[in-house]
This record gives structure tokens, C-alpha cells and sequence, in this order.
């Protein structure tokens, strides 16, 4: 039995989403209406008044940058996934680069990495050079990307904690600038923070005020207007469980990072971090904890790639939280089975809200499963983390139901991905019911995505043995709804094989041996369908694309329905 601290509740639960629309007309009016007030000469004259002539404090940065990045600047060539440019060529006022690129190049997130391979005295010039053209640029254009909210808000925890890097220099008229535009940009997020997106980035915002708050002269009123914000933002963003809205493992690390961050902020006025960012934090350790493997990498959901290991242990390191994984997440959604070296982290919950997602996944009851440091069943991941250059049509296809862990039925997929990106009609139930019993951990789970196209119920089971060497699985489709259909229906169940794990087919047709990069031999069976082994690819935590193989079970799906059972089974 599994211990009393990990909360699981055996039993039956629904589970259901809060409805597919996205943006209303209205709201995608009255938020473009915002942007473009901030054009106006009210809006200039808003940004006006006193400038600091020094931050009160310097916060230590509790995270380290990336290593190969910052030894890339001081080369002289600034990267972000698979996309370099010449800082020599870099024209500031006439992007030619991807969105991504462009928001890491305007949150000045480098100055993080810079600080992590160089000394100030390499550093500075750097910086400094790069500060100067950035204000030269944009200081002064109240519009475009570089004053999204979200990025001002990155932008001030940035600038505040490596404020050694961009105010060393002795011109006075350009350590003004700085600290005027400072200053303008925290009363641009005064109005705008509530503007950002809901989730990540309106978390990040309210951050940004706070931080302008704690450390430029006099703003203790404008930190207690964002420590309010900061609360409604949490609100919005999180589940009670710990897990983010958007049900993405990359945006909740996102959050975490930041509020390690705004910590450390509060840290340099001899503060502390409001108890409810404290108690957020105390719940999103956990939730992360729950979707990362056995190698403590993040799992490939909602857009996001395999987050290293190193990376979050970085994060929850700097956090100071330490508690174990939660393995039932009833809102969040995801479901985590661990016996002996085995993981299976199960997608238990109807795709995102549309309105608070980018990039969201269809789906529903699939399921990644990991061998101590090995991965052998994944997602193909990475719609919103790969490297620049990737084909639109693959980024999208990332998202469907095909590349990822489960059953597709008919070719499409279990919620509905529109031409304009956002999420449709699908999955609007999830049915779930948990048992552990000698050590052993049984999930049943349905979904009711394809019921009004096909009239059929998505079951899976899944069993997993309490020694972790053996995942049984068996996925039903069920007549359910009005919709009968007298042509049998094609299905297809993938499970997509992590990197470096070999397929070879049994001479029976019926089974594979997989052979993974260690000494691990799993065994793989199924009936109820034609097996294949089959090319596919999968995102790496570089956002790279890999090439790697799946299995696929392909059947039809008669008015009755149909079964099909498979296991996994480590043979050494």
C-alpha cells in the first residue's frame, strides 16, 4: 500500500474541463485596444516622472545561466535554440529573427548566462554594449514585442540582479538612461501587468512590479500594489494542487523560477517573500517533482520538451523545498506510478482551457514510462520547445494525438487543434479510478473525445507490478452516444520509444524486443491488433528533434467496439 503522505485516493473521479472557447471577440478587441494605447501621448506622459539615481539593493541571482550560451557571447554571437546572431550585426530596430529569440534577446535572460562564464570586468563591455543599442532601440517606442509585460517584467528581475554588468560604466548620461527607462518600465507594468497572459507570464509581471517596489527608491506602495497583483496572478495560474492552469510542466518550472527569483529580491531588503508565494511554492515542488522521471527530468507535455535533470535540480535546490513527488493530481491532472526503477507518468485529465494555453496537446491518456535513467516510453514533445527552423507543419503536428502515447482512432485527434492554433471540441470528461494493492498501482481511465465524431468511449488500463517490472495495458473503444457507424473505424495505439531504444519485431508478428543505450532488455506483447515498428522522432531538452521508433498496433473498430491488450516486461 502506498503511504498515507502521498494523499492517492483509490475510487472513481470525474474530471472535466471548463470549456474549449478561447479568446472571445471581445477580449481579443479589448486587449489590442490595449496595446495600442500605450502609442498614445497619455500613455508617454503616464511613464513620466522621477528617475532613481541608484537601486537600493542588489539581489544575488539564486540560478545559474547556461553555460554554452554564455561562452557564445563572449565569442561575440548570442544563441537561443539552434538560432545565432552576430552581436556586431544585431539591428535592434528591424528584427529578422524568430519570437522566441526575440524575447529572450529583449528579457535580457542572457545576462544571466553572461554572468555565469565571465567576470565583470569580461562581462561589462559586453553588457554595457548591448544595454546601450537595446535603449537606443526601444527606450523611448512605448509598443511592439519589447514592451510586452511579461518581458518588462523578466526584464527588471534581469537588469536588478546583474545591475553590476549594465551600470558599471562612468558615462553618467548612459547610467541615467538605464535607470530612467528602469523606472518608465515599471510604470508601464503598473497598468499593463494585469494585461499579461494569464499563467506564466502575468505571474512574471506582477513579479516585476514587486521587484521595482523592493529596490528603487520610495515604492513601497507601488511593492504592496504588486504583492496584490502577484496573488490574484497565483490565483489564476495555479490549481490548488500545485500544478499550473496550462498543464504544461515547462510554464510551471517557468513560475517556480521566478519566484525563486523575486525571493531573492526580497532577500537583498532583508525581507520575506509573502506567505502565499511561499505556500505556491511549497505546492509546485511537489507537482514538478510528479511529472519527472526517475533521473528527475521533466516528462514532454502540452508543448514542452524533457527539461534536463540538472536544470530542475537547480531550480528546487535554489527553491529550498524539499518533499517528495506527488503522485495523484486530481486538478493538475497527471497521475505518477513508481515501483522499483520504473516511472509511468499518465496525461488523466481533458487538454487545457484554450484561453490559457499556447501550444496545447491533444492528449488525453497518454502515458510516458522510464527505467532508472533510461526512457522507454515517451511523447514526441516539443511544439513550443524546439529549435528554430522547424518545419511549421511538424511544430504542429507535435500537438496531435498521433505523437503521443496512446490510441488514435480514425487518424484524428481526441480534441480538435484549429486552423488558428487554439484547442476545439474533444475531450470534455475524463473518467478515473486509482488502486494500490501489494505494492502494485492500477489505473482505469476513459475519455469521451471521440464520442461525438465516432461514437466510441476511449478506456485504457494500466497496470503496473510492484517490483516495476512489468506495464500491462489493455485500451477499449466502447459504443457510447447516438453516433453508430456500420464501416468498421481504423485505430492505431503508439508508444513512442525513447532515444536510443531498438526495436527488433518477434517472429510471430505479435511482439518486439527493446534494447536500451544501458544493458536494460524489455520484452513487448500485444494482441488485438497488427503490430509495426515504425520511424517517429522526439524533441530533446535541447529542442533538437531526434530520430527514434514506435510501436504501432493498428486494428478496426467494429459498431461493438474493439480491444486491444499489450505489456511491457523487463526480461533483465
Amino acid at each position: 500500500m502506498e503511504e498515507p503522505g502521498d494523499g492517492i485516493e483509490s475510487g472513481r473521479q470525474l474530471i472535466r474541463v471548463g470549456g474549449e472557447a478561447g479568446l472571445s471577440l471581445a477580449e481579443r478587441l479589448s486587449e489590442r485596444l490595449h496595446r495600442l494605447t500605450w502609442r498614445t501621448p497619455i500613455h508617454t506622459l503616464r511613464l513620466k516622472g522621477r528617475y532613481p539615481l541608484k537601486l537600493l539593493a542588489v539581489p544575488d541571482d539564486p540560478l545559474p545561466g547556461d553555460v554554452a550560451r554564455g561562452r557564445t557571447l563572449l565569442a561575440g554571437r548570442l544563441t537561443f535554440r539552434g538560432e545565432e546572431r552576430e552581436l556586431a550585426a544585431l539591428d535592434l530596430a528591424r528584427p529578422d529573427w524568430s519570437r522566441p529569440f526575440g524575447a529572450h534577446l529583449h528579457s535580457f535572460d542572457w545576462l544571466r548566462d553572461l554572468s555565469t562564464v565571465a567576470t565583470r570586468a569580461q562581462a561589462a563591455p559586453i553588457a554595457e554594449s548591448l544595454m546601450a543599442r537595446w535603449l537606443g532601440a526601444h527606450a523611448d517606442a512605448v509598443s511592439g514585442e519589447a514592451w510586452r509585460p511579461s518581458l518588462w517584467g523578466r526584464r527588471l528581475i534581469g537588469w536588478t540582479a546583474h545591475a553590476p554588468l549594465i551600470l558599471s560604466s562612468g558615462d553618467l548620461i548612459y547610467r541615467s538612461r538605464v535607470l530612467n527607462t528602469l523606472a518608465r518600465g515599471a510604470r508601464h507594468l503598473d497598468r499593463a501587468a494585469d494585461k499579461a497572459a494569464p499563467g506564466a507570464d502575468r505571474v512574471v509581471a506582477w513579479a516585476g512590479v514587486i521587484v521595482a517596489g523592493l529596490l528603487i527608491p520610495g515604492g513601497d506602495p507601488r511593492r504592496v500594489f504588486g504583492e496584490a497583483g502577484l496573488v490574484r496572478a497565483l490565483g489564476t495560474a495555479l490549481f490548488d494542487d500545485g500544478g499550473t492552469v496550462s498543464r504544461s510542466p515547462r510554464q510551471l518550472l517557468a513560475i517556480l523560477e521566478t519566484l525563486v527569483s523575486l525571493r531573492a529580491a526580497y532577500a537583498a531588503r532583508r525581507m520575506d517573500l509573502p506567505e502565499p508565494a511561499a505556500q505556491a511554492m511549497a505546492r509546485m515542488v511537489p507537482a514538478l517533482l510528479g511529472v519527472a522521471h526517475a533521473d528527475r527530468g521533466l516528462s514532454s507535455w502540452q508543448g514542452g520538451g524533457p527539461t534536463s535533470p540538472d536544470r530542475l535540480a537547480e531550480v528546487i535546490d535554489a527553491s529550498g523545498i524539499r518533499t517528495r513527488p506527488l503522485r495523484q493530481a486530481r486538478d493538475w491532472g497527471y497521475q505518477r506510478l513508481a515501483t522499483g526503477s520504473a516511472v509511468v507518468i499518465v496525461d488523466a485529465a481533458p487538454p487545457p482551457v484554450a484561453r490559457v494555453v499556447d501550444g496545447g496537446c491533444a492528449s488525453t491518456l497518454a502515458f510516458e514510462l522510464s527505467d532508472g535513467p533510461m526512457r522507454l516510453v515517451v511523447n514526441c514533445g516539443g511544439a513550443r520547445a524546439g529549435i528554430a527552423g522547424l518545419p511549421a507543419g511538424l511544430t504542429e503536428g507535435l500537438r496531435t494525438t498521433a505523437a503521443h502515447s496512446t490510441l488514435c482512432l480514425a487518424d484524428s485527434n481526441s480534441t480538435a487543434i484549429q486552423a488558428d492554433g487554439t484547442l476545439g471540441r474533444g475531450v470534455g470528461v475524463v473518467e478515473l479510478a486509482r488502486q494500490e494493492s501489494g505494492g502494485a498501482s492500477r489505473i482505469e481511465a476513459s475519455h469521451d473525445g471521440y464520442v461525438r465524431r465516432y461514437g466510441f468511449l476511449h478506456r485504457r488500463s494500466l497496470v503496473l507490478a510492484g517490483d516495476g517490472r512489468e506495464l500491462r495495458g489493455e485500451d477499449m473503444l466502447l459504443p457510447e452516444g447516438r453516433r453508430r457507424r456500420a464501416a468498421p473505424t481504423a485505430f492505431a495505439i503508439r508508444f513512442h520509444l525513447g532515444e536510443g531504444v531498438e526495436a527488433a519485431p518477434t517472429g510471430d508478428g505479435a511482439g518486439a524486443v527493446l534494447r536500451g543505450p544501458g544493458a536494460a532488455l524489455w520484452q513487448f506483447r500485444c494482441r488485438g491488433g497488427a503490430l509495426s515498428v515504425e520511424d517517429s522522432l522526439w524533441i530533446d531538452g535541447a529542442g533538437r528533434p531526434v530520430a527514434i521508433r514506435q510501436l504501432v498496433i493498428a486494428g478496426e473498430a467494429v459498431a461493438g467496439g474493439a480491444t486491444a491488450s499489450w505489456a511491457f516486461k523487463r526480461a533483465r
